[in-house]
């Protein structure tokens, strides 16, 4: 049995990535701050879904905390870091950009750190498709990502650059893998398919910013936390895609699903587009398939179909802000 040390573990991607390791009988600590606005009565939700677990243990931490950081991996020894703890969202980055920074840069370095002390030698790093913003489809993990459009993707690329420091300077193996638009049961609160499911399951105004044309490459989290398990087993420092990796999906159309599978027609608000998005994100996943022999098994619609019956099933009325 392998243990291994998973960050941000109440996330969306975090908690589903533990319990699909707990599956096939190994270990798992998992470290998380719980502090997420409105998002916590989630974070603690997933919690509650891994706690029965015998080999699962929990420490509510704070990756700004290094002297914790430091003496957790002073204890243990784990197979590898699953580094998924962040400040997520493109939007609220340009409000408080001081926070992003301080996560998902000093929290990064803290965890790196940590683990060059204590005899780490392989982490693999959640970042993101934002850094692609302004690049020709589809995106690549080859193209020069050096014109960040939001704090959050400046912070992302600064937390990417610090693990190939730790890797070259160090030997610690760093596999970063871009998420594109991960959507799935328990996704987050701020991000489009909750608030559109939570607002047309209540009758309530659906927000879409800009015309609706906008496409996403939108991944089932399934696929998502299958991929970064399958990713422990690259070498060296390798930079790959997680992605739908066919044709993306408008938000018009994505909304007419969630319409037909709630059995409800929503009210759409339009408001202007906001400068931070993406007109288009759409990943090419060759490398993931060369090197991992990955590729999403899970279509659009059919994530759809798992993620509104969660919220049918299990979600109570949630509260969406105006």
């Amino acid at each position: 049995m392998k243990t291994y040390l998973v960050t941000g573990v109440a996330g969306f991607v975090g908690s589903r990535l533990a319990a699909m390791i707990l599956e096939r009988g190994d270990a798992v600590v998992g470290i998380d701050s719980l502090e997420d606005g409105e998002g916590a009565i989630l974070r603690e939700h997933r919690l509650q879904d891994l706690l029965p677990w015998p080999r699962f243990r929990f420490h509510r931490m704070n990756i700004l905390d290094f002297q914790a950081l430091d003496d957790l991996m002073a204890r243990e020894r784990f197979q590898a870091v699953f580094h998924l703890a962040a400040k997520a969202g493109v939007r609220q980055s340009l409000v408080d950009p001081w926070t992003y920074l301080r996560v998902n840069a000093d929290g990064t370095l803290n965890v790196l750190e940590a683990m060059r002390r204590n005899g780490g030698t392989r982490m693999i790093l959640a970042s993101t498709s934002s850094l692609y913003a302004g690049l020709p489809l589809p995106f690549s993990e080859d193209a020069a990502v050096n014109t960040p459009i939001s704090p959050y993707a400046a912070s992302k690329k600064a937390a990417e650059a610090m693990a190939y420091t730790y890797h070259h300077q160090y030997g610690i193996s760093v596999a970063i893998l871009r998420y594109f638009t991960v959507f799935g049961p328990s996704g987050r609160p701020d991000m489009a398919p909750f608030r559109f499911i939570e607002s047309v399951r209540q009758g309530l105004p659906v927000v879409v910013h800009g015309d609706g044309g906008q496409t996403r490459d939108f991944t089932f989290v399934d696929d998502i936390c299958r991929g970064t398990l399958q990713a422990e087993a690259l070498g060296g420092y390798q930079i790959v895609n997680l992605g739908g990796g066919k044709e993306p999906v408008s938000i018009r159309q994505f909304l007419e699903w969630i319409e037909e599978l709630v059995g409800r027609r929503a009210i759409v608000r339009h408001e202007p587009s906001h400068e931070a998005d993406m007109r288009e994100t759409m990943a090419d996943i060759r490398k993931a398939r060369e090197l991992m022999d990955w590729s999403p098994r899970v279509d659009v619609r059919q994530g759809l179909v798992a993620t509104v019956g969660w919220h049918l099933r299990r979600l109570p009325a949630w509260r969406i802000a105006s």
